[in-house]
């Protein structure tokens, strides 16, 4: 809410989108030249390229370099409690392989979700967990990591199982109360949360009603690789690992903590301390694997549990479709997305202290000529700050502050705003790459962004349905009610 947006009398709008244009063209060309490789380091380094091109347009400015290192300095001051999450996801991820709870959601998810129903199933389930918890992180690092491993034994794209996903953990995020971005949108718009919670649903439900509904004929028509030998991929999984439902114990008692408004930070430390727990006591045998050891002792059984949460660990299995699933990066794996993340608040960083973001909003706002110009602006001014600031919250904080007034004064009332930023802001910030969201949610699930893109059916659609309730001005509130004679 503090969030200060600096402006720029001497910049265009011209120069405001040079390092823009700038880079997309740089990534476009980049993600030509190494396709899925991209985000191992080359789309990092274009990034700063980028931020190197809004350098360049502020000097000419005369933004001295000293302010762009503050704002980038506070960009990434603000994304701690993010890359400490992605850290602690990582951990968690290898403590809930080597304890056998992942193995075990895998195990009796291959027996209750067949094929026909699992999309929307996967879709439904992330729904429940989403609103319960307010965090999508969480439902992604918890049940979507399980659910990404069941659509992968059953032979399904992992592009479609992450949207599927995604999609119900965003929904879940959008409209609970315990949700941030559901508080921030209403606080920058001048409404109260339950009052923004019932408007957002009138375009929230019907989205996710279409998106449902996509999934369902999704999964009854797509044609699964191969044919999946359901049996023997259980019976591979109770070779490797202890199955037993008391495992189940441990993300029971994470999502709790998130219900009772624990910080996901705590919550996730639980989760993997407990889960080393369970494994010392569940999967002796797959410690002593971890730690080239026949028989545990404290120093070993501390070490098979270090180096999951840590680094790379490879449970032995001779069954191909499970050789990736009984894989787990630990920390180390969530370095890649932490680096993606701290290039991305570099650009985001210096086109805010150059004007430019501001600029681009401001020019949007002109547009805005009209209740649909209005509403069409302010979902644009919100990818464009996705794009460029690369974090949700920006996309929520400055265009709630630009446009408040403007929809005031044209007599709507604020939670038509907070409605559209959430519709625009939140839920698309997961689709672009560089953005936080983005890059976490590929990071966490193992699925790329472009991967999953065209499967998130209800991050895409959110924004043109609120654009098409302006558009024919279906429940556009206003600020005062007309009295009749």
């Amino acid at each position: 809410m503090d969030t200060k947006i600096h402006r720029n009398k001497e910049l265009s709008i011209g120069e405001a989108l040079i390092p823009v244009a700038a880079l997309i063209v740089m990534l476009g060309f980049n993600v030509y030249v190494y396709g899925d490789e991209a985000l191992s380091g080359s789309n990092q380094f274009v990034l700063l390229l980028g931020a190197a091109v809004a350098a360049i347009v502020g000097f000419f400015n005369k933004v001295t370099y000293q302010k762009m290192m503050e704002e980038v300095a506070e960009n990434i001051k603000s994304t701690v409690g993010a890359i400490l999450i992605l850290l602690m996801v990582g951990a968690l991820a290898g403590t809930w392989l080597i304890s056998g709870i992942i193995p075990s959601m895998i195990y009796y998810g291959l027996q209750i979700l067949s094929p026909a129903i699992f999309l929307p199933a996967t879709l439904i389930i992330c729904s429940i967990i989403s609103i319960a918890t307010g965090s999508s992180w969480t439902t992604s690092a918890t049940v979507g990591i399980a659910l990404i491993g069941v659509g992968g034994a059953l032979g399904f794209d992992l592009g479609m199982v992450a949207g599927a996903v995604i999609s119900g953990a965003y929904f879940g995020d959008k409209l609970s109360p315990m949700s941030d971005t559901t508080n921030l949108a209403p606080a920058m718009a001048g409404t109260d949360l339950f009052t923004h919670i019932r408007y957002m649903t009138l375009t929230t439900i019907p989205t996710y009603i279409i998106t449902l509904i996509l999934f369902i004929i999704l999964g009854l028509s797509v044609d699964i690789k191969g044919d999946v030998n359901i049996s023997s991929l259980l019976t591979d999984i109770e070779a490797s690992f202890t199955i037993s439902p008391w495992l189940f114990v441990v993300p029971a008692i994470v999502i709790g903590l998130i219900i009772k408004k624990t910080e996901p930070l705590v919550a996730l430390l639980v989760g993997t301390l407990l889960a080393g727990i369970f494994a010392i006591v569940f999967q002796p045998h797959i410690i002593n694997q971890i730690a080239g050891v026949e028989s545990m002792t404290f120093q070993s059984a501390y070490k098979g549990v270090m180096d999951a949460i840590t680094g790379k660990i490879v449970i032995p299995t001779n069954n191909k479709t499970l050789a990736d699933l009984f894989t787990s990066g630990g920390m180390q794996k969530m370095l890649g997305t932490i680096w993606l993340i701290l290039c991305a608040m570099v650009f985001g960083g210096i086109m805010d202290a150059i004007g430019a973001l501001a600029r681009i909003s401001h020019a949007l706002l002109k547009l805005a000529h009209t209740t649909f110009g209005l509403f069409a602006s302010t979902v644009g001014s919100c990818l464009a700050l996705n794009i460029t600031a690369s974090d949700q919250y920006l996309a929520i904080v400055v265009p709630g502050k630009m446009f408040a007034k403007a929809y005031k004064n044209k007599g709507l009332a604020p939670e038509n705003l907070s409605r559209t930023l959430e519709d625009a802001g939140t839920v698309t910030s997961v689709l672009i790459p560089w953005n936080t969201c983005g890059a976490y949610q590929s990071g966490t699930l193992g699925v790329s962004t472009l991967d999953y893109l065209p499967y998130a059916f209800f991050n895409i659609l959110s924004p043109f349905m609120t654009l098409i309730f302006a558009a024919f001005n279906i429940k556009i509130r206003q600020l005062v009610t007309d009295v009749k004679n």
